[in-house]
């Protein structure tokens, strides 16, 4: 079933949190492990506009139904880092935007190229590139709710479990329709396929890895996706992946958490404070 752009314009809204007990963390903390997941969550959902910024110098932002989904997707990605940034204030941990752009200057040259890479690969590619973002964007959304799920899961308090739930819902929606836009433009041209997987099992890495220390992405990808549960979800992202035209048997999940080092089997979760 095609995804009604106009449905999802509509009914848009942002995160819901302010019935949830946050007060409740005054006396039930999060530990040291989970706070830095989530901090990196945060800071990754709050580093939505970047991503946004550099795509609308591509063909992508010239489709109606795709400039009119990045708007709410970017604007309900922004309440997911402020849902979850009011999590980290019951804990002390105030962000501030003066330290996400630090963060984005940090990356220096690298940040201020890329809307240009981007622009120049989108012409030469043409609407084909359109096929590769949307992939990649179900990847990224893929592995999200995951990791908002994983975390509910190994979660002993049922605040923030409900939470992140809530966020996986939201991101629900995200995936439908950037599988619904992929499926159908590579399913519609080889050269996009093979355009696609190239960048996917070339280039594609956990989301966050291009913005936070390799010390983070590690810290995540071992406190979520470790042992033999979290393996288990990585296989499920990559098995959603590689349902896709031309994408048959594509691994990019497990060979990301391979390269990082992170355990394949044992407990599922790892003490890494």
């Amino acid at each position: 079933m095609a995804f009604d752009i106009d449905k999802y314009t509509a009914t848009s809204v942002a995160v819901h949190w302010g019935d949830l007990d946050l007060e409740s963390f005054r006396e039930h903390p999060l530990d040291d492990t989970s706070l830095r997941t989530l901090r990196y969550m945060t800071d990754v959902e709050y580093h939505t506009v970047c991503y946004t910024r550099d795509l609308l110098t591509t063909p992508s932002h010239r489709d109606p139904d795709v400039s009119a989904f990045m708007t709410m997707w970017n604007r309900e990605e922004f309440w997911h880092g402020e849902a979850l940034a009011a999590v980290l204030h019951m804990h002390g941990v105030t962000v501030q935007y003066d330290e996400l752009k630090a963060k984005r200057l940090k990356l220096g040259w690298k940040d201020r190229l890329d809307p240009i890479k981007q622009s120049v690969l989108g012409t030469l590619v043409g609407s084909d590139f359109i096929a590769t973002h949307m992939a990649w964007g179900a990847a990224n959304e893929w592995s999200a709710i995951t990791a908002y799920n994983r975390m509910a899961e190994l979660e002993e308090n049922p605040v923030l479990a409900e939470l992140l739930r809530r966020i996986a819902k939201q991101e629900a929606r995200h995936v439908a329709f950037y599988t619904s836009q992929a499926r159908a433009r590579l399913a519609a041209s080889t050269k996009a396929q093979k355009l696609t997987r190239f960048a996917l099992k070339r280039f594609w890495a956990p989301v966050g890895s291009t913005i936070m220390e390799r010390d983070d992405v590690v810290h995540v990808m071992t406190h979520l996706m470790s042992g033999d549960a979290g393996r288990d979800a990585a296989r499920k992202v990559d098995r959603s992946i590689a349902s896709l035209p031309g994408l048959e048997d594509l691994r990019i999940v497990e060979d990301a958490l391979d390269g990082l080092g992170i355990a394949a089997d044992g407990d599922d979760r790892v003490s890494i404070r």
